[in-house]
């Protein structure tokens, strides 16, 4: 599968997914369509689709944005070095659809690696685990635990 960003992905996109994904936007904490998502499946970047977090690997951290230990295919999650707002973060962003998806933190469970992505429910799609394979994303079945 080809994941790219496209004139009408971008048409299609709210408001507030517009400006976090593409005016490097963070949403309002505790507000995320995603952050209470408990079914499982994966995630996908609302203007590729490309793959990016997977439910098995969603935890709440209690920030208020939804929470992952690892993205589900490294190399689709850009990391570069933000010094917006008088701090040095991790900025993570979609590598083809090249969305601003949130930030990476080093504060996450250190049993699966130590690291908290904090990730804007604006800038994903989730598909639950029984749509996965009718909408092409078989491949990562396997490492959703079903529901």
């Amino acid at each position: 599968m080809k994941y790219q960003k496209s004139a009408n992905a971008i048409a299609r996109l709210t408001p507030e997914q517009y400006r976090v994904t593409q005016e490097n936007g963070t949403e309002y904490p505790g507000t995320g369509e995603y952050l209470r998502n408990s079914e499982p499946g994966l995630y996908v970047d609302i203007v590729s689709g490309e793959p990016l977090f997977v439910s098995s690997d969603k935890f709440d951290s209690g920030c208020g944005w939804p929470s992952f230990t690892r993205p589900v295919e490294p190399a689709h999650v850009l990391e570069l070095q933000d010094r917006s707002h008088g701090m040095l973060r991790v900025e993570v962003r979609s590598r083809d659809g090249d969305s601003h998806l949130g930030h990476v933190f080093p504060d996450g469970p250190q049993e699966h690696g130590g690291l908290r992505y904090c990730i804007n429910s604006a800038a994903l799609r989730f598909i639950h685990r029984d749509q996965m394979e009718a909408e092409g994303y078989a491949a990562w079945l396997d490492q959703v635990e079903e529901g």
